[in-house]
């Protein structure tokens, strides 16, 4: 039976071929964006307190509009003081209410704080688009990928200097992991029915790679579950709804972020 990540992704890939025509590569070169150096975000998220990792989007398939007056700018600007150590930021626009110009806007007003391009990468052009518009890392997704492709795409990545976040939902998932890649994300939502549950990080910390840096996915809403999974060795914690279901996503950072410290 067809699920919805498998709509999302047939979706991706005509929607990147559309793209690609549109827009050639030589195009994506010439953006300002495309020459900077990216900044080095796993020494970032190394450190002795957990890492927030703090998202931007505006709805998802499984919770529908979240928060839809929202524009980046502020927020990015209001997570970065708040003590964001990274922001992802969604680029899918009809599953996610995402676009590159959030990416943009988000770049502008971000500092020294590491972005996240959020999407469903399945082509190289999609690594060469993260980087026009200002990315630090891409997002790679076990599940819809096959290994020879996480392996491409996170080569690419790391030639054109960025990090790659590889996300898994499961053991199995892990036999795609390549030694290029730094950051190991666990998804706590299961993406073909987006049911959530966090004892998902718990059950893959014994066996996630060594040397790398740990990333819990989805469902963190208190501090004290990010205190237990610190404890089991992940470093940093990707927190969108949470955040962006409140009038005030950057305090509603802010006041995690206080509890974490206390």
């Amino acid at each position: 039976m067809k699920t919805i990540l498998d709509t999302i992704v047939e979706h991706k890939r005509m929607e990147v071929l559309k793209r690609k025509q549109k827009k050639p590569l030589a195009a994506l070169e010439d953006k300002p964006f495309y020459h900077r150096e990216p900044l080095d975000a796993p020494a970032r998220l190394r450190a002795d307190a957990p890492a927030v990792i703090a998202e931007f989007k505006r709805k998802s398939p499984s919770r529908g509009m979240i928060n839809s007056s929202v524009t980046p700018a502020p927020i990015v600007q209001a997570y970065a003081a708040g003590g964001a150590s990274a922001v992802s930021v969604l680029t899918d626009r009809d599953f996610f209410g995402g676009s590159f110009r959030d990416l943009e806007r988000a770049r502008e007003v971000a500092g020294d704080l590491p972005l996240l391009r959020k999407d469903f990468m399945v082509d190289p052009y999609q690594v060469h688009e993260a980087k026009a518009y200002g990315a630090d890392i891409i997002l790679l997704i076990a599940s819809v990928l096959e290994a020879g492709r996480v392996e491409e795409l996170a080569g690419l990545a790391v030639e054109l200097g960025m990090s790659v976040l590889f996300e898994v939902h499961g053991e199995e998932e892990l036999k795609k992991y390549t030694g290029s890649i730094a950051m190991v994300g666990v998804n706590n939502r299961d993406l073909s029915n987006f049911r959530v549950d966090v004892a998902i990080s718990e059950r893959l910390a014994g066996i996630l790679p060594e040397g790398v840096v740990w990333v819990s996915e989805s469902g963190l809403r208190d501090a004290a579950t990010i205190r237990r999974l610190h404890e089991m060795g992940f470093q940093a914690f990707l927190v969108g709804e949470t955040f962006m279901k409140e009038e005030e996503p950057g305090r509603s950072l802010e006041q995690l972020c206080a509890q974490l410290k206390s």
